[in-house]
């Protein structure tokens, strides 16, 4: 029998957990599915594969990963599976949509882009205190999304990723980066082919470095351009980042056109 694959739509609240990947002796996303998916499937551990790793504390209001079907295991109908599976999650994690996808489809190596969110409000929140970062001082939006647009003009930002990460290049594209004002918040929005580790926290720590004046528009070209991270300004709390959508060729990947 072929290998069956699925694609599954889902987010989470990223507080419990130790990020995305499985980790010994720590709450993961992927450890939760994987353990859910297998008892709801009555069969081994099943692999989830997602479209990319989150830290520790950090959200997702869109995330999409894959797994295989073995042989002789059935979803049955994808709806009333994603349902089940919703009612045996916490309410930490939420599953939007199961659909079968080509048997190639990968959902880290076919993602073309990630865009993610991070939340700063300039005014105290006790029910928004989890997912906002409180910056007790207004900072100069300008000249932060002056700043954001020369990240757009280059391609290495090994000053913003975390030191002694197993990649080959510190390479990225990013096609977007801007702040916008909704009310007493302040949301930077990043979108990139890839991201490289602590890359967003660090980014938008060094550019808030600019909004209240620590350092200059000139100054963080300079940073980018130094290729270190230690010339960068501080990595901020996950608290406040969410991975926020993930595009895909759905064309190459669904199996009809109602799969999505």
């Amino acid at each position: 029998m072929e290998t069956r694959r699925y694609f599954m739509h889902l987010a989470y609240n990223g507080a419990p957990f130790f990020g995305w990947q499985i980790q010994p002796n720590h709450p993961s996303v992927q450890e939760t599915l994987e353990h859910g998916l297998s008892l709801l499937l009555h069969c081994d551990r099943i692999s989830i594969i997602g479209c990319g790793r989150t830290d520790t504390g950090v959200h997702s209001s869109c995330y999409y990963a894959h797994f295989d079907l073995p042989e002789g295991v059935d979803l049955g109908d994808c709806e009333h599976f994603k349902d089940k599976f919703n009612n045996f999650l916490s309410s930490d994690i939420v599953i939007y949509k199961i659909f079968p996808v080509q048997p190639q489809a990968h959902a880290r190596f076919d993602a073309e882009e990630r865009t993610y969110h991070y939340y700063i409000t300039t005014q105290k929140d006790p029910f928004l205190a989890p997912l906002r970062f409180f910056s007790y001082r207004k900072p100069n939006v300008a000249l932060m999304n002056e700043a954001a647009g020369l990240l757009l003009q280059h391609e290495d930002f090994t000053s913003f990723s975390k030191v002694h990460t197993q990649v080959n290049n510190f390479i990225c594209h990013i096609s977007k980066a801007e702040w916008k004002e909704q009310g007493h918040e302040l949301v930077f929005t990043i979108t990139a082919n890839r991201f490289l580790r602590n890359m967003v926290r660090a980014i938008v720590g060094t550019l808030l470095d600019v909004g209240l004046g620590k350092l200059s528009v000139e100054g963080f070209r300079q940073i980018i351009e130094a290729k270190n991270r230690c010339s960068a300004g501080t990595s901020m709390p996950p608290q406040a980042l969410f991975l926020a959508d993930v595009s895909y060729p759905w064309e190459k990947i669904l199996l009809s056109d109602d799969g999505q």
